[in-house]
This record gives structure tokens, C-alpha cells and sequence, in this order.
């Protein structure tokens, strides 16, 4: 009985050690950036505008990183068709889940790839003469992203990042292909 009570205490501090060893930081902060959403189809357009986030998560290891991403996007551009200028108004709002792998280049710089996936929220306005058509969907999105980031304290950090993201979002012969952001971001660790 106390050999079997002394194996079990054994293997179980065997197997927490690692648990036990992992080094975990949260953190939190925001971004600022320019985004590209590519229309196709019959609207062969791109609504392009700053781009807003709010961000936090966690680095484990050093080398992995899980984060969750809100973003805002609000662009007003016209479309020329042969009848007449129509005013169009295009809202984005994402919520995104995203895992980086972090690939130190020196002491404070690091070097990340990973995914994302989530949904995103698209409001589409048009106005035509006195007529306004309206339509917004919450759709799937998944894509990819790339980047440095630059420890500047022991609990700043700051990113430049690209990311890409597959869209499915249509309406009425307009549909959303993808959106490009260039994102700097700023984080806090606690």
C-alpha cells in the first residue's frame, strides 16, 4: 500500500513538473492600423480605412501566444455605375481568436507567424437617388497573420503586424473576398 501510495505521489510530480514550469504572461493593449477589404463580384471596389483594436491574452513560453482580438472599421466611399453615383457606407465590426508562434531574433525583438479565426460583423449601406438599401451578416472568418515585436520595457511591448483574412460576407451581387490590415499594436504584461 505505501509503495503504490509512493509511486502514485512520484509519477504525479513527474508529470505536473512541466505544468508546474510553465512560464505564463497576460497581457493586454490596443492597436491602430489601415485596412483593405476587397469587394468582388459586381461591385468590383475596395473600401479602405483606419482600423481600430483592442487586444489581450497570453505568451506562454516565450514562444507561444493566444490572444483575442476586437476590431472597428467604418468606411464611406462612392461607387460609379453608368446611371449614377451611389454613396456607399461600409461598418466592420471582428472578433477574432488568434495563435502566434514567437521566433527570437535577439534579446527584445521577436519575430511571429500563426492564425486566426472568428467572425466578423459587416454592415453594407448604399444610397441610390432618394432609395437606401441596407444589409449587415455575421460570417465566419479565418486567415493568417505575420510580424515583429519589439519588447521596449519589461512590460511594454509593441507589434507591427499583416494579416489577412478570408471573408464570406454577401448581399445582393456584392460580396466581401477578403480584408488586409497592417496593425501597430501596443501591449501591457501584468
Amino acid at each position: 500500500m505505501k509503495k503504490s501510495i509512493l509511486s502514485t505521489l512520484v509519477l504525479a510530480g513527474i508529470v505536473s513538473a512541466p505544468a508546474m514550469a510553465t512560464n505564463v504572461e497576460t497581457f493586454m493593449g490596443g492597436g491602430v492600423g489601415y485596412q483593405l477589404d476587397n469587394f468582388k463580384d459586381a461591385a468590383k471596389m475596395n473600401s479602405e480605412d483606419a482600423s481600430y483594436q483592442i487586444r489581450g491574452g497570453v505568451i506562454v513560453d516565450n514562444h507561444h501566444r493566444l490572444m483575442a482580438t476586437y476590431g472597428y472599421k467604418k468606411d464611406n466611399f462612392n461607387i460609379a455605375s453608368d446611371e449614377a453615383t451611389i454613396k456607399a457606407k461600409h461598418k466592420q465590426d471582428l472578433y477574432l481568436v488568434s495563435y502566434d508562434y514567437l521566433v527570437p531574433v535577439t534579446s527584445n525583438i521577436n519575430l511571429f507567424a500563426g492564425a486566426s479565426m472568428g467572425a466578423a460583423h459587416n454592415k453594407l449601406t448604399a444610397k441610390i437617388s432618394e432609395e437606401s438599401l441596407k444589409n449587415s451578416s455575421t460570417d465566419f472568418v479565418w486567415g493568417g497573420q505575420l510580424g515583429a515585436m519589439v519588447q521596449l520595457t519589461d512590460n511594454i511591448s509593441s507589434d507591427l503586424t499583416y494579416r489577412y483574412l478570408d471573408q464570406n460576407y454577401k448581399t445582393d451581387g456584392v460580396r466581401l473576398k477578403g480584408t488586409e490590415q497592417v496593425v501597430w499594436s501596443v501591449d501591457y504584461k501584468f
